[in-house]
Formats: structure tokens, sequence, C-alpha cells
């Protein structure tokens, strides 16, 4: 799988985690922080490839505008990843104000990976060739894997 299709099935995944968060009510007390977790751990995982391989790849060959987006799309995680999903693992599953906390998190998501599909992968692959994206895509899928055995750790 190249970088842009890993990053494209990793939006899908958020996507539907997302949703099922979204559709579950105050009595679901223990599948709302399940579920914030499996979504937590995709967050991580994401944000760590991008952010460590496919940002700095498409900066490096990329010109002004390019740097723009990688610097706005490494604003966009660290709102998620420093407000918006601290927050929401405080609050009470059982609370209105999950709910609504699960909205803003779910529309910032989804403002995120519109941008980066329809603007950054677009723009990547005009810049990165065919085994370039090939080898990103193998180091990411390393890195995620990577990331999963040791969040499996820190929980155990």
């Amino acid at each position: 799988m190249n970088a842009i299709e890993l990053l494209k099935h990793d939006h899908e995944v958020v996507k539907k985690l997302l949703g099922e968060l979204s559709e579950t009510t105050e009595r679901a007390v223990k599948k709302r922080p399940e579920l914030l977790r499996r979504i937590e751990l995709e967050l991580a995982q994401h944000t760590s490839i991008e952010e460590e391989i496919f940002y700095p790849a498409l900066k490096q060959v990329g010109e002004k505008d390019d740097a723009k987006m990688y610097f706005e799309a490494k604003e966009e995680h660290r709102t998620v990843d420093a407000l918006v999903l601290p927050d929401l693992k405080k609050t009470r599953p059982d609370s209105i104000e999950f709910a609504g906390r699960v909205k803003v998190l779910k529309e910032l998501l989804e403002h995120h990976i519109e941008e980066e599909e329809q603007e950054m992968f677009p723009r990547a692959a005009e810049l990165l060739d065919h085994p370039t994206l090939d080898r990103l895509g193998a180091a990411m899928q390393q890195m995620k894997k990577d990331i999963k055995t040791h969040w499996e750790k820190s929980a155990a």
C-alpha cells in the first residue's frame, strides 16, 4: 500500500469509528470509552506517520504553498491532540457534554480529512513518484505497527 492509499484507509477507519461514537447515547457507558480508546490509538498512529514521514517528504520537495499546508495540518493535529481529545477523555461518558465534544472532534477531523484528500494528497501524487510513495508507505506501515505494539504494552 503506498503512502496515500494508507492514509486514505486510515481516514476511512477513523470516520467509521467517529460515526459509531457519535451515534451512541448516554447509556453507552462502556461502549463510548472503548470507541474513544480505539479512536485515540488510530489518531496516535496516523498523526505520527503523517508528521514524521509523510509531511516532511512532501515539504522537502514542495514549494511555499506546500509548506503552508504542512504547518496548517500540523496545527490541526495539535488542536485535536492537545485540546479536544484530552477534554473528551475527561468527560463522563454518560453526560450530554460528551456528545457535544464528540461532535466537535468529528467536525474537526472531517474538515482535516477533506483538506488532505482534496489538496494535500493530489499535490503529493504530483510531486512524489510511485517508488517514493511505495517506500514511504512501507515505512509508515512499520511505524504504525511499532506504535500499536508500544500502545498495547503500556495499556497492559
